[in-house]
């Protein structure tokens, strides 16, 4: 997985904020951000769970890709759903499993930084719900669950940011995925529990508290277009639209 680190992506904070914020809004950064074009190839995998047994053996041994496809990535589509996580939809609709779906459901993403952890934490969760429920084991879902994981395309555009409107101006064009890219995958790939924006806000600008903000915007609550308005609100330049 990608973990850009260099310096040039790292963040600093400037403002285009109201009066708290007292650098210019315009300041310059040490080092641009880089804006890629992010694109996924989706593949299915041999996996299939078709009782809550398989899927607590195959979350044990499947790629780390397919967990981070079912959890991080699945966020993209479904933000209108009771749950966010493809294992807790599928632990609801097709094995009836309420309690288990909630606790699959209740993982905050935006406090993992590592997907053996995250592993770690949905093995927990459906062996404990099966310790205290063993005849949930062996009963069939509905239909099975299909194991899938994602390829990544990042590729550079050429297209840089220097100053937070340069950055606003960016974020405003990007499509869905790569604001997905930069906004939540990005929490993985950095491995410090935040996004690209704040990163390189913090980093190369020097506002920390704007950064801040930015990275407390709840991406469970909105869908990704309310993501990417709010970001435009909090860098002072909100989409008219």
């Amino acid at each position: 997985m990608d973990r850009r680190t260099a310096p040039e992506h790292r963040p600093g904070a400037g403002v285009g904020m109201p009066s708290e914020f007292t650098e210019p809004a315009e300041r310059r950064a040490r080092a641009p951000f880089e804006f890629v074009t992010a694109s996924y190839l989706i593949r299915i995998r041999p996996e299939r769970a078709r009782t809550l047994g398989e899927l607590a053996r195959h979350l044990r041994s499947c790629s780390e890709a397919s967990i981070f496809y079912h959890t991080f990535q699945s966020l993209e589509s479904h933000h209108y759903s009771a749950f966010s996580s493809d294992f807790a939809q599928w632990v609801m609709a097709a094995c009836n499993e309420a309690e288990l779906a909630e606790r699959l459901g209740s993982i905050d993403l935006r406090e993992v930084v590592s997907l053996s952890a995250l592993r770690a934490m949905l093995v927990g969760a459906v062996e404990s719900h099966l310790g205290a429920n063993p005849a949930a084991a062996d009963r069939p879902g509905f239909e099975p669950f299909h194991f899938c994981e994602a390829l990544e395309m990042a590729v550079p555009i050429g297209e840089r940011a220097w100053t937070l409107g340069e950055l606003a101006a960016g974020i405003r064009r990007m499509s869905r995925h790569t604001l997905h890219h930069h906004f939540i995958n990005s929490r993985l790939r950095l491995h410090l529990v935040t996004n690209d924006f704040s990163f390189w806000i913090e980093h190369n600008l020097d506002a920390p508290e704007l950064a801040r903000r930015i990275d407390h915007i709840d991406f469970y609550s909105t869908t990704l277009d309310g993501v990417r308005q709010e970001i435009l609100r909090l860098l002072g330049r909100p989409d008219p639209r």
